[in-house]
């Protein structure tokens, strides 16, 4: 009786064993994930540092954003240029999208700069300072309190002696965090193609901006005379550039008196993008020469 009851024991445990192996097995097959090829071919290209810096855990997190489409494939900083057009031409992208975001600081107001016609005793953040206008008279120009700084999780922006805050374009990912951060939205996300910006966001007409910034636009259209290219145009008192018509309206910086119109840092790695984008413009402007 013993070694019968044993033995069917045995036997029921050992076939329900079988049972469940034979499901898990169909199971395993049934739900199983498939890897794309691409994922791991994108990860070979990439250094392999897992630095972070594109915003993802690790370099394959990334290479299958990138292969998803939910990363650009310039967003590995260490890797550049040469990485980002190794990334394009595996998953067939166009060159247009190798362009990185990286966000600049769009006014030149420091502490030296502007007049400051208040004393501000409140909250010590930007958010909670315009609310009464902060100190300084130009009411478009930076705070000051460096709301944008701690928000950045890569360390990529801080705030300088002079009152303003300063990107490091090496460390900046273009997350936007602190471009969501700054209330009066004088940070901006730019690619690393746009040769030339306006550091200037006043809409103060000419005679109330010199009062109180010496280095604010103070639409005096000197910079739409000169420009050969037809991107940049004065709206609303402040010179705007139409990155649509040119990345590189290069000619128009020159006469600026206040130098708000200036040549911008190139974005490390991009280099030779920026360098060419500079000579495309010039190329240009000796062709609309050559013709008059």
């Amino acid at each position: 009786m013993g070694i019968t009851v044993l033995f069917v024991s045995v036997a029921s445990m050992g076939g329900l064993g079988l049972i469940l192996a034979a499901i898990l097995a169909v199971a395993d097959k049934k739900l199983a994930v498939q890897e794309d090829p691409l994922v791991e071919k994108a990860f070979v290209i990439l250094p392999g540092a897992n630095c972070g810096a594109c915003g993802y855990p690790g370099c394959l997190a990334f290479a299958a954003a990138v292969v998803e489409g939910k990363a650009p494939a310039a967003g590995c900083k260490p890797g550049g240029a040469e990485v980002a057009e190794a990334l394009a031409e595996l998953l067939g992208l166009e060159a247009e999208s190798l362009s990185p975001n990286v966000v600049r600081v769009f006014c030149s107001g420091g502490i030296e700069e502007t007049v400051n016609d208040k004393v501000y005793t409140g909250i010590k953040t930007c958010i909670s300072a315009n609310i009464v206008g902060g100190e300084k008279a130009c009411l478009y120009s930076c705070i000051g309190f460096g709301d944008c700084c701690p928000v950045c999780a890569f360390d990529a922006i801080h705030m300088g002696d002079n009152g303003l805050p300063v990107v490091d374009l090496g460390k900046c990912t273009g997350c936007g965090e602190c471009v969501k951060a700054c209330p009066r939205n004088i940070i901006g996300l730019t690619e690393h193609d746009e040769v030339v910006h306006v550091y200037c966001r006043s809409r103060d007409k000419g005679p109330v901006a010199k009062k109180i910034c010496t280095a604010g636009c103070i639409a005096c259209k000197i910079c739409e005379k000169d420009d050969d290219t037809g991107a940049l145009k004065v709206t609303d008192f402040l010179a705007v550039v139409d990155y649509e018509v040119s990345k590189a309206p290069v000619a128009s910086v020159n006469r600026c008196p206040t130098k708000v119109i200036r040549v911008s840092d190139p974005v490390p790695g991009y280099e030779n993008h920026f360098k060419e984008k500079i000579k495309e413009a010039q190329l240009t402007a000796e062709k609309s020469v050559s013709k008059e």
